[in-house]
């Protein structure tokens, strides 16, 4: 997260570790995630009010899909692990979600949506968000590695993600507006 390592030759590594491991051992994976404090809140905020979500991440598409279809977020891209005959075979598919591929996801996100790219937030907290952060019109870090605070356009350091909708603008009588066109 640092930047000291070669993203995808580390990811490979690691991936090969797992090879002829259940590939149901991903279901206890996601069953044990949990979400950071605020997310919640910031997706449903942001949808209610017509925005488009999307995640990038550096993880697998197993794992993260789900968890993005039940937030009702728009745009997903990771990682996706090679599985054969019900086993994980250790290898992780083309392209892999690095720097450069999150960068390139923030890009077709925005093409996606119609929006220009000046007008797209991305929040992360590695180096390997670096590209992506600094594509986008506001670059935020969260709880991020000193190398993306200080490339960011600005930093959130509470542990709430929601705190993001005060930076858009986005004042708390609106969260409750939102929440209230919803019922």
């Amino acid at each position: 997260m640092r930047g000291d390592l070669d993203f995808a030759a580390s990811l490979r590594e690691r991936v090969a570790l797992l090879a002829g491991l259940d590939a149901t051992v991903l279901d206890s994976v996601r069953a044990s995630l949990r979400l950071t404090p605020g997310a919640r809140t910031l997706i449903r905020t942001l949808k209610r009010l017509g925005y488009k979500c999307g995640i990038v991440s550096g993880g697998f598409t197993t794992v993260i899909q789900p968890l993005a279809n039940d937030l009702g977020i728009d745009y997903v891209a990771a990682n996706t692990l090679e599985v054969e005959g019900g086993k994980l075979t250790g290898r992780v598919l083309e392209p892999i979600v690095d720097r450069d591929g999150k960068t390139e996801a923030l890009r077709r996100f925005a093409q996606a949506a119609g929006v220009p790219l000046s007008q797209t937030v991305a929040v992360g907290d590695g180096a390997n968000d670096l590209g992506m952060i600094g594509a986008a019109g506001l670059g935020v870090a969260f709880n991020a590695k000193p190398v993306v605070r200080d490339a960011a356009d600005t930093a959130v350091n509470v542990p709430y993600l929601d705190t993001i909708l005060y930076l858009l603008g986005i004042p708390r009588d609106a969260v409750d507006a939102a929440d209230q066109a919803a019922e």
